[in-house]
């Protein structure tokens, strides 16, 4: 599989350099690899003068930025016994020379006074060990430390490592850790991975290096994990950082001339067909950016060679009637299109909006449906196996132009007569395999629109995206109320959580509907927070009982759920207790109150979304995101910033800020390994742009990828996407 001997040394198993017991703790630290270990970066260089920040780490520690197990470097501002000699105990006070740290250690005499003697006989030293609380105190709990004596480093057997790298290198790389695997076993085992690949030749081609101002890998792990300089270190960091940034760019660059590379049927605009007959029974006018980008979906799909288009808009900005009239143009011309959703609820609600839009054109081959009408279906993991049946056959046959549908569409028993279009809603809920999985099996490559509400920062989108054009729709339709978002902090004004159930009653006595979200289905012995089964009991039979109020979340049988959302939509309910199930979609316009419970437990992205489904109509909407986070926390920052503003780009810089890479990639979401361990999407535009320049370059000297080591950059990023992609499935 791997072409060169570097990468065949650096996906070895790391069990190979440490042993199974050591492999196993690293894999705490999402570590399976020697390329995994040489990528985890110390988390901070010490010099031999340097202390750690104490009350920027306390900070951070607060906000949740740091883990729990942290290694520090500081002076000893006193140490003192104390406690009876039963239970006897060491209070340690660390400073870096403005704030201070309390670390305690228990045992037996003998080893507390060990322990002072050995803490005395230097003004610092590096410890490690799980931050805690103790009377409302950060502190550390019986760490592991090594102290800088005159004679040189003195602590347990460990320490000696530290020695050697001080000796070394004189800088000390302090990791991110975990209980069984202190920083100093990681920078030993770092210098394993180091010299397990000495001498191996570099993978990435000597003219990138050069375009890309890059030193030698070899070079560079060293001075990650060995520097002799802070600029050393940076240099070595900054290729790391590129190598990601090339392998994403270098594989994109491939897929999209893979798919310039293939054809397709060309579906041209018809006159006189489904698509203008929809178009003359639209109730609205579409907007510039509809009828712009609509455009651009009519040439691609007009084209032989298939469309692979990502299509970007703000919640509520009509996306999908955009790509309901690219689908028309395929039926026109006798092919099939397919809108595939991550979820049942959404699949369901995407029918239901779908035959709304369509009316009689919808209706198929029935009695009076005019000439030219489609059948619209629908094929979910829980269709009834006759339904089943009769919704495979009208696949197979042609009948159906238009089948929208969740992963069951991707199984083998499912065939088209000619698929033309695949449109995938929500893409970060697919992996890349699967999107192209429809047409694969069909024997051809049928055009692709990928879609979502999630907006998108440009690096990500060439990071992520980077085999898509990319379209966006900014502009709302006219008509589209305003929302007000409030954040509510049910610690410090209680009385405002009993203000929003009655300003729901009130939303309710005016004719109007709302959600209201949690982030579980049932209540858990050892969960904080609201569920919909407790919400729903407690409003229901309290502060709502006059109202007519449902549930919705994903394990209600799937005719339980249709029933209750038809009935929601059809104003037949006033109120929905929900999960996250009616994330995207959903679309009542009658809907203007939102409150979202345990509003912390959410995402940013999230959040916009859930607020996406009030003010879909004239009337203002209200969204009010009751939480018990404390101000200045990670957590309150995310809803403040919500509050803040309803422009979708602005909060996916906020989201992207605050979230690992490996989330935006979707791996955290399957389970998988992230390829992005260094690379910061938004902090590192520069690096991404410049390697999306040279792997379109790569791919014009070398379009067979025939260089090895280009070869297994491309490798490492798809076998991930393919690893993601069998656990999704």
């Amino acid at each position: 599989m791997w072409q060169t001997p570097l990468y065949r040394a650096l996906e070895e198993p790391v069990t190979r350099l440490v042993g199974d017991k050591t492999g196993k703790a690293f894999e705490v630290l999402g570590i399976r690899t020697v390329h995994d270990v040489l990528r985890h970066m110390p988390r901070h260089l010490m010099s031999g003068t340097d202390t750690t920040d104490l009350a920027q780490l306390m900070d951070d520690y607060r906000r949740g930025v740091v883990d729990d197990y942290v290694a520090i470097m500081a002076k000893i501002a006193s140490v003192k016994q104390a406690g009876d000699p039963s239970r006897l105990r060491l209070e340690v006070r660390l400073t870096d020379g403005t704030g201070f740290l309390d670390v305690t250690f228990f045992g037996k005499k003998h080893m507390i006074d060990y322990w002072q003697k050995l803490l005395s006989r230097s003004e610092r030293g590096i410890f490690a060990g799980k931050l805690g609380w103790f009377r409302d105190r950060p502190q550390l709990a019986h760490p592991a430390f090594a102290m800088d004596t005159a004679g040189g480093w003195v602590g347990s057997a460990d320490s000696m490592r530290v020695a050697r790298q001080v000796t070394r290198s004189s800088y000390i790389g302090l990791y991110p850790q975990s209980a069984k695997l202190p920083t100093w076993t990681i920078s030993e085992c770092a210098e394993l991975a180091t010299e397990h690949i000495a001498g191996l030749d570099d993978a990435l081609p000597e003219w990138v290096r050069d375009a890309a101002d890059v030193i030698d890998f070899e070079a560079a792990v060293r001075a990650v994990h060995a520097p002799t300089s802070r600029e050393e270190h940076a240099a070595g960091r900054r290729r790391l950082i590129f190598d990601e940034a090339f392998a994403t760019q270098v594989a994109m660059a491939y897929r999209r001339q893979d798919a310039r590379l293939h054809k397709a049927r060309a579906w041209p605009r018809r006159s006189g067909g489904l698509l203008d007959a929809f178009d003359a029974r639209l109730p609205f006018t579409l907007t510039e950016q509809q009828v712009a980008v609509s455009e651009e979906l009519f040439s691609e799909v007009g084209r032989a060679r298939p469309m692979q288009r990502l299509l970007q808009g703000e919640v509520g900005s009509g996306k999908t009637v955009v790509a309901l009239r690219a689908m028309l143009t395929v039926v026109d011309g006798g092919g099939q299109t397919v809108l595939l959703a991550p979820t049942e609820v959404l699949a369901q609600q995407h029918l239901a909006t779908v035959r709304g839009l369509l009316g009689e054109l919808g209706a198929g081959a029935t009695l009076g449906a005019p000439d030219g009408a489609t059948d619209v279906v629908l094929l979910t993991g829980s269709t009834p196996a006759a339904q089943r049946r009769d919704v495979l056959d009208k696949i197979a046959s042609g009948e159906a132009g238009i089948v929208i549908g969740t992963h069951a569409l991707l199984e083998q028993r499912v065939e088209f007569a000619e698929l033309g279009l695949v449109v995938v809603d929500e893409q970060h809920r697919f992996g890349v395999e699967q999107r192209n999985a429809l047409g694969t099996r069909a024997g051809q490559h049928p055009h692709v629109l990928v879609m979502t509400a999630t907006p998108i920062p440009r690096s990500v989108a060439m990071t992520v995206f980077g085999d898509l054009e990319v379209s966006t729709i900014t502009e709302l339709p006219l008509g589209r109320a305003e929302i007000s978002t409030t954040v509510v902090d049910q610690v410090a004004r209680p009385a405002w959580v009993d203000r929003a159930w009655q300003r729901v009653a009130e939303e309710v006595a005016q004719g109007r509907q709302a959600f209201v979200i949690t982030p579980r289905i049932t209540a858990k012995d050892d969960a904080v927070g609201a569920s919909v089964e407790e919400m729903y009991a407690k409003l229901s039979s309290g502060p709502l009982s006059a109202v007519r109020v449902a549930m919705l979340h994903g394990r209600l049988p799937a005719d339980e759920k249709s029933d209750v959302m038809r009935r929601f939509a059809a104003g037949d309910l006033d109120v929905l207790v929900a999960t996250t199930v009616v994330e995207v979609g959903v679309d009542v316009p009658n809907a203007t109150m939102m409150v979202v419970c345990d509003a912390e437990s959410f995402g940013i992205s999230q959040l916009h979304q859930l607020r996406g489904r009030i003010g879909r109509g004239s009337h203002p909407g209200v969204c009010l995101l009751i939480t018990s986070a404390e101000v200045g926390t990670n957590a309150r920052e995310r809803l403040d910033a919500v509050a803040a503003t309803r422009d979708g780009f602005v909060l996916s810089e906020v989201d992207l800020q605050q979230r690992r890479e490996g989330d935006v990639l979707g791996s955290s979401q399957s389970g998988g390994r992230s390829s992005l361990r260094l690379l910061r999407v938004l902090e590192h535009a520069d690096e991404i742009a410049l390697a999306r320049r040279l792997a379109e370059q790569v791919v014009e000297r070398d379009p067979g990828l025939g260089d090895p080591g280009v070869r297994d950059y491309v490798t490492q990023v798809e076998l991930l996407a393919e690893g993601e992609w069998q656990e999704a499935t």
